[in-house]
């Protein structure tokens, strides 16, 4: 489930190779969960075992890899799936739920880069910087949502971060940076100008 995952697909997919097992992920990375579970069903798999790395992750990567196996199950009730020796029933809880079922009402999206370029300069290290600032000032979700993205195509200032609605544009955002950008632009309202990129051209489009 981690965003890190995919910057070690190489290594992982050669270790699933080694055990003789196929690679998914539950977020970024491809294949899908239910890609690689299409895949196998469709190679005539009648019992699959999911094996979660790293093992000792977070909780939400535990339950969301039951839920989305879960997810698929329910269309697939001839093959089974199991996570930890505990078979995935179908009855688990599904993807949707009435708390996700609005947009939510943050004032700022901070996008956070963590493409090739960004990651190899230092860009999970910023993203936890900024985790622990917001984290600290009492800022959750409803008031900055915080996204880790593929690449937003400024590598040459990486890490990059961006800021939304503003569309302020900042690089290189290292962790030393993050306090600041989050007393200064997220709380204070004032742009950080020795980071900021400026946009280059910019089309609008009519939307109705």
């Amino acid at each position: 489930m981690s965003v890190d995952a995919v910057t070690d697909h190489a290594a992982l997919t050669e270790l699933a190779e080694v055990v003789g097992a196929s690679l998914a992920y539950l977020q970024v990375g491809d294949p899908s969960l239910t890609d690689a579970l299409d895949a196998l069903a469709a190679e005539g798999a009648t019992s699959i075992r999911l094996v979660r790395l790293p093992a000792h992750g977070p909780a939400p990567a535990r339950s969301w890899l039951r839920r989305v196996a879960a997810h698929w199950v329910r269309d697939h009730a001839d093959v089974q799936v199991e996570v930890v020796a505990s078979a995935v029933t179908g009855r688990e809880a599904p993807l949707e739920s009435a708390a996700w079922e609005d947009v939510p009402g943050f004032r700022d999206q901070v996008l956070v880069c963590r493409g090739p370029r960004c990651s190899a300069k230092g860009a999970a290290a910023t993203a936890r910087a900024l985790a622990d600032a917001l984290d600290d000032r009492g800022l959750g979700d409803d008031d900055v949502l915080v996204t880790q993205t593929a690449c937003l195509f400024p590598c040459n200032h990486a890490p990059v971060v961006a800021v939304h609605p503003d569309d302020a544009w900042y690089g290189p955002v290292q962790p030393a940076d993050v306090v600041r950008l989050v007393d200064e632009h997220l709380v204070g309202g004032r742009r950080l100008d020795d980071l900021a990129r400026p946009r280059g051209v910019r089309t609008t489009k009519g939307i109705s």
